[in-house]
């Protein structure tokens, strides 16, 4: 048993080196996230040159937290046998990392795991031992390479991207816009915006004084079309209102509804003071 591996810590120089492939692989991983490749460079992106040759261009790969990289500016060859006519094959390009064990030796490889020809194409078999737990060999897929009769018809990508942090942190500073706008955030009248502006909602708590009626003027026209704009629709617009007074408004409020294009509160009786109304607007646009 090793214990507690001390890895991003100083000893003395004349101490044996001690920090290893995999004691870096493993905080590789945990950052990555799992195998697949970088949106660096050109991502490992592949061309079909012919019938016998797929190339593959610049990027980062990881297998396993162990990091490799086409450089920019190089690409990798890879060679695929020729089809046979009549018959459909794919052929799996991986890249492949193989150990004999901790402190020992790795090797890490770019190959073509070639299928089996028949009427029908199956996938040959990938191996993917799980390198944090002592395994020894780990193929990432890269490329399915189908092949109908002679000729190559499809190069289909098998690997997930790996996002940089800066992008992201992009993605989700994106995400938080869409998600909340404060327009207004007062004590009496707080507005804000869902999903990108698709959603405005609008609530707050107003004092009205009512004179022997049984109805008031809560928002008036000029009001609600500076909030939601000139060219709102009343069909997209959703109005709930209560009582913010508790008992001190001794009567029963009823729903709120527009009037020639004022929302209007209406109460179960004739009112004759002061009435707290807190309400909610909410609003789709088109």
């Amino acid at each position: 048993m090793s214990g507690l591996i001390p890895i991003t810590v100083s000893t003395p120089p004349g101490e044996e080196a001690h920090i290893r492939a995999e004691d870096d692989a493993s905080i590789y991983q945990s950052l990555f996230g799992g195998d697949g490749v970088s949106t660096v460079g050109q991502a490992c992106k592949a061309t079909v040159l012919s019938n016998n040759k797929v190339r593959i261009a610049d990027g980062i790969i990881c297998v396993g937290g162990h990091f490799a990289r086409i450089p920019y500016g190089d690409y990798i060859d890879c060679e695929i046998d020729s089809g046979q006519s009549s018959k459909n094959r794919n052929d799996i390009i991986v890249a492949r990392l193989e150990t004999t064990g901790t402190g020992g030796i790795d090797t890490y490889t770019c190959e073509v795991k070639k299928g089996t020809a028949g009427s029908t194409a199956t996938d040959p078999e990938i191996v993917q031992e799980d390198l944090y737990k002592a395994g020894k060999v780990r193929e990432l897929p890269l490329y399915r390479v189908k092949i109908e009769g002679l000729s190559i018809t499809a190069v289909e990508q098998l690997f997930t991207l790996r996002k940089t942090n800066e992008e992201l942190e992009k993605e989700l500073e994106s995400l938080n816009s869409k998600t909340i706008q404060i327009i207004k955030n007062g004590d009496s009248q707080q507005i804000y915006d869902l999903c990108g502006g698709k959603i405005r909602v609008v609530s707050g708590s107003a004092v009205k004084n009512v004179r022997g009626t049984d109805y008031i003027c809560l928002i008036d026209k000029d009001e609600l079309n500076e909030i939601l704009g000139q060219s709102y629709s009343i069909t997209r617009l959703s109005i709930a209102t209560c009582n913010g007074d508790n008992e001190a408004t001794n009567t029963r409020f009823l729903g709120a509804e527009i009037w020639q294009g004022h929302i209007y509160q209406y109460f179960a009786q004739k009112l004759s003071c002061s009435a707290r109304i807190n309400y909610r607007i909410v609003y789709i646009y088109p």
